[in-house]
């Protein structure tokens, strides 16, 4: 595999995850979109937020191409649950325009530059601060898939809503009765190892 084979295909993970990010989003209320549902207040706008500021950094600042854009400056804030949240005046369409903005730089990065490109990570320890093109996308692929499966569960959570993509959950079609009694088998089987 060449390595524009291997540039395409990271490419395509990371676009399919930063898909399954917004769409998470869709038809919920601005309250939903914000709500913290789990005790360290995940929410599916901070999540969006957060990996705005991931790919400013690693496709931006990273390689000397930063960002023209209201990325946070980690320099001048001590909040560092900023990027987490979004707060009142922040409205879900800046932050998904904000999203997509530095979505499409850090496509023109990615595209621009050969995989063994080297830039140099600012908040990572010295000694690893050197990374390639190859190595932060194969890291923002993971991270935003990680964050992603964060979204699933806040989603599920907030109103039933599951699944990969619109277009398919990737998930067996069943009716609330039947995910009901396979819950129920799950707890049973829990509760059987639990002792």
């Amino acid at each position: 595999m060449s390595h524009d084979d291997h540039k395409e295909q990271l490419t395509r993970y990371l676009a399919v995850a930063r898909e399954a990010m917004l769409w998470k989003l869709d038809g919920l209320s601005e309250y939903d979109v914000r709500r913290p549902m789990v005790p360290t207040g995940t929410n599916l706008l901070g999540l969006i937020k957060h990996l705005a500021n991931v790919e400013a950094g690693y496709f931006g600042a990273t390689f000397n191409r930063p960002f023209d854009g209201p990325i946070i400056d980690w320099d001048t804030t001590t909040d560092e649950t900023l990027d987490m949240w979004a707060n009142e005046s922040e409205s879900r369409a800046d932050i998904v325009d904000l999203y997509r903005d530095v979505c499409a730089h850090a496509d023109t990065t990615i595209a621009e530059l050969p995989l063994d490109a080297s830039g140099r990570v600012p908040w990572w320890p010295e000694e690893r601060a050197e990374a390639t093109l190859h190595r932060l996308l194969v890291h923002v692929v993971a991270e935003t898939n990680r964050h992603a499966g964060h979204a699933d569960i806040v989603r599920e959570l907030i109103d039933g809503g599951i699944g990969l993509r619109a277009d398919g959950t990737n998930l067996p079609d069943w009716a609330a009765g039947e995910w009901a009694a396979y819950r129920e088998r799950l707890e049973q089987a829990a509760r059987s190892a639990g002792g």
